[in-house]
């Protein structure tokens, strides 16, 4: 137990163990080595008495941190190893926070994926009247980016410009990425016309804040003006063009910029490079090729690569080939089988889809769970599938039935082939009744002006079922409403989408 990594491997076990008299035993042996003042190892005592129920402890250890330098990599040490919770408590019990403090929290958050958090914290920054700084403001446009807060947007920048803040190439690079993932493409482009550009870094983000717009033409006409611009693509670059040519299925357009990476850039593929033209080839029903791509590859492919095949083989229905795929991806979560299922659905093998139900069952995976979420008058309004906890759920499920009924009466028919449970079709067409986005979209039109823009953000790729249906709300009530999935933007407006149904 002389070693630091041996301590802090032990402590690491302590958490799960939850054996509080080891990890009193370790604390002991740090004080007697000497490694009392190490950062990793304060937060790694912490966060084991924490996990051990003896927060009092754990508040004593944080409070024995000599000064503010070093409290600061306590707090980012935890927040670097997921212990968000455990770092605001050692936040709170901080008497004084200067501009790192506050960036550690708020950094942390964000790269923990606790985007509403960390907007606070802002907002507390704020309200302590501590000056905030580049790293701050990177920080928070990140979070507003990955929430797709538009409202939220709109004041940070708003703020920026106020302190007139510098914008290097990190922060140009992030508001164009922030206003593209908010659904305002429009703005994004006036961002990127109106700063430096002399940085990979922000042409990178507009050709990717293109792509996931499904704009793959606009991409490739600001890919050429990096010439003129005299300003070198780089491997990043690469992978926003051939995504958005995956977006719209511009094979040979795509295989050209494959080529000229390698001949004219001497950009030899990585894993994202090939993960991604595997995926344009197999949308686009290029099968064989993509499986070619994937045994020629100079690295090993990585489950990445196969999940997109898998998908492919979904869509086109090649059954032998997605088995293949599947059998290739050593740790199977809960999407892959989805995705598998929905294969053997189109073959109407339901023996297949039972198959892997109890697979599943056996594995003990549970569907991942879809979650969106809107933004109304400055809040975010969360809902995962069949939610009940909203206080206005009431009135958010009449206006979804009365949609239903007026989508059926306009043609619209669920596609319970979907669903994959044992029970019968009207069960089914319950269940996929109560996706997340469907009841995001109800909140919307319950709450909003009619005529009005809807926009959604969504944790998950959005299904067929809801695509289809949303497609028909949008003509009936003659509105657009745009849906942000894990992939890409869905614009619908008058009964069509623009992806045009490829996504």
């Amino acid at each position: 137990m002389s070693d630091c990594r041996v301590l802090l491997q032990i402590l690491k076990r302590c958490k799960t163990s939850l054996d509080s008299k080891t990890v009193a035993k370790t604390h002991a042996r740090v004080i007697v080595l000497g490694y009392a003042t190490y950062p990793s190892l304060l937060a790694s005592l912490i966060s084991a008495y924490a996990h051990c129920h003896q927060p009092r402890i754990a508040h004593h250890v944080f409070s024995r941190v000599m000064n503010l330098f070093n409290v600061n990599l306590v707090i980012e040490s935890l927040v670097k190893s997921g212990e968000c919770d455990i770092a605001k408590k050692m936040f709170d019990k901080t008497p004084v926070r200067d501009v790192v403090t506050w960036n550690t929290i708020i950094g942390g958050y964000v790269k923990n994926s606790r985007f509403l958090d960390a907007l606070s914290f802002f907002r507390g920054m704020m309200s302590a009247e501590v000056e905030p700084d580049g790293f701050t403001f990177a920080s928070v446009v990140t979070g507003c980016a990955r929430l797709g807060s538009f409202c939220n947007a709109k004041w940070v920048h708003g703020l920026m410009v106020e302190k007139r803040v510098e914008l290097n190439y990190i922060l140009s690079a992030a508001l164009v990425d922030m206003y593209a993932k908010c659904g305002r493409i429009d703005v994004s482009k006036r961002v990127f016309e109106s700063v430096v550009r002399d940085h990979v870094s922000v042409w990178n983000a507009m050709i990717n804040g293109l792509a996931v717009h499904g704009l793959a033409l606009d991409a490739t006409v600001v890919f050429s003006r990096m010439e003129v611009e005299n300003v070198l693509p780089d491997s990043v670059t690469f992978v926003g063009i051939l995504k958005a040519c995956s977006h719209c299925g511009l094979v040979e357009v795509g295989r050209e910029y494959f080529e000229m990476m390698q001949n004219r850039f001497f950009i030899q593929p990585q894993l994202e490079h090939y993960g991604t033209m595997v995926d344009l080839l197999g949308r686009a029903g290029y099968l064989e090729e993509a499986y070619s791509m994937v045994n020629v590859m100079s690295v090993e492919p990585d489950v990445v690569i196969w999940r997109s095949l898998l998908s492919a083989c979904r869509i086109h229905g090649k059954k032998e080939l997605g088995e293949f795929a599947i059998a290739n991806i050593s740790r199977l979560e809960s999407g892959d089988f989805v995705l598998l299922s929905n294969m053997y659905c189109s073959f109407k093998n339901w023996h297949g889809a039972e198959r892997v139900r109890q697979m599943m069952k056996k594995g003990g995976v549970r569907k991942k769970r879809g979650k969106s979420w809107i933004e109304f008058g400055n809040s975010i309004h969360q809902f995962n599938a069949a939610d009940q906890s909203h206080a206005e759920m009431k009135a958010i499920y009449r206006v979804l039935e009365g949609l239903m009924q007026r989508a059926k009466l306009e043609g619209f028919t669920p596609l319970t082939d979907l669903v994959l449970m044992d029970v019968s079709e009207e069960e089914k067409e319950v269940n996929l009744s109560f996706h997340s986005e469907k009841l995001a979209l109800a909140y919307g039109v319950l709450k909003s002006s009619p005529g009005t823009k809807i926009m959604i953000s969504k944790n998950l790729r959005i299904c067929q079922d809801c695509h289809n249906w949303i497609k028909i709300v949008s003509r009936i009530l003659n509105r657009e409403i745009i849906v942000r999935d894990r992939i890409r933007f869905h614009q619908f407006e008058g009964g069509i989408c623009s992806c045009g149904d490829y996504w």
